[in-house]
């Protein structure tokens, strides 16, 4: 039997979620070890310190959207990816709009709401340390509180963008609702990456901060059972045919794909003009408001990754996905 690969994570880090499941639904073996037990201090260390890190090689490697297609190079049989090369590239778009948009839902209604942050420095110490004794745990919450609230405008959330950060995250639970109607998942009759990104962070959004949770619980229950479900796929048997197509792409699909032309797509380009020029903020228009952050660096790599494989297609795929950014917003990543 193939040794188990190690998975270092954690139960509050949406890409540990993220990555676990997918490994579940593959039915790769593997060890999960909690970030912060004693298991975890034995393991080696990444450059930097991320989660969730996959051990391999005794190296221990990050970045789950190139962890995940290193997995479908070294293990056959219920990909994630799909075989169309079109059909691909939309479903990495969306799970880049998942990583990397929804990622500042999660951490501002964390970090901003009483109620979330209550709950948050309770459990999330506990979590890395479940027999810490109280007054650490109590300490060590409060210490992590701070640094996070510290931290919000490093992602954009503040007083004049808190209207727009929810705004979209309701419409997401709206769009996303409208798909699962229709399709057991976003790629179709079986999960595709952006399916495990909109999990990953639906984790924390929709199944642990309390004011996200309660939203989607009343807005979308069904997004709500779909998070719960995605968990664990192991048990499903996905077929071949079970993909979304590139020549029957549904309106649902799509909106979500103008979702993120309507708050993404401005953010990135403002980003990637702001990193070019050296600016020390990035400073733009979404939806209307006012937007104003650091400049990230990796949301940087992650529009260089998308012109990328968007430049590879061959002419015919770059025409169906073009057929399908028509009008999006998303098309003017790559005018």
């Amino acid at each position: 039997m193939t040794p188990p690969l190690t998975i270092v994570g954690a139960v509050g880090s949406p890409y540990s979620r993220k990555l676990r499941a997918i490994l579940r639904y593959r039915r790769i073996p593997y060890a999960w070890v909690n970030q912060g037990s004693p298991e975890a201090a034995r393991l080696p260390k990444p450059r930097v310190e991320l989660l969730p890190q996959l051990i391999r090689d005794g190296e221990a490697q990050t970045d789950t959207t190139p962890l995940i297609r290193e997995l479908e190079r070294s293990y056959s049989g219920r990909a994630v990816v799909p075989p169309d090369a079109a059909v691909a590239f939309l479903d990495a778009l969306i799970e880049d709009y998942a990583d990397e948009w929804l990622t500042k839902c999660m951490f501002h209604y964390r970090w901003a709401h009483a109620a979330d942050i209550a709950k948050a420095s309770a459990i999330l110490p506990r979590w890395f340390a479940t027999d810490l004794p109280e007054a650490a745990a109590v300490a060590a919450g409060e210490k992590f509180a701070r640094r996070q609230i510290d931290r919000l405008w490093v992602v954009g959330s503040n007083d004049t963008t808190a209207s727009l950060i929810e705004d979209s995250y309701s419409r997401l639970l709206t769009l996303l609702d409208a798909r699962l109607s229709e399709s057991r998942f976003v790629m179709g009759a079986r999960p595709g990456v952006s399916d495990f990104g909109l999990y990953g962070q639906l984790t924390q959004l929709a199944g642990f901060d309390p004011t996200p949770a309660a939203l989607a619980l009343a807005q979308a229950p069904r997004v709500t059972a779909w998070v719960d479900v995605v968990e664990d796929l192991s048990g499903i048997e996905p077929t071949e045919d079970g993909w979304m197509t590139r020549d029957a792409v549904a309106p649902t699909f799509r909106a979500l794909v103008a979702e993120a032309g309507r708050v993404y797509v401005p953010f990135l380009l403002a980003n990637a003009a702001a990193l070019e020029s050296g600016a020390e903020r990035v400073e733009c228009e979404i939806d209307g408001r006012a937007w104003v952050q650091k400049p990230f660096p990796y949301q940087g790599k992650c529009l260089a990754w998308l012109r990328r494989d968007y430049g590879a297609l061959a002419a015919g795929d770059r025409a169906a996905v073009d057929a399908v950014l028509r009008g999006t917003g998303c098309e003017r990543l790559f005018a």
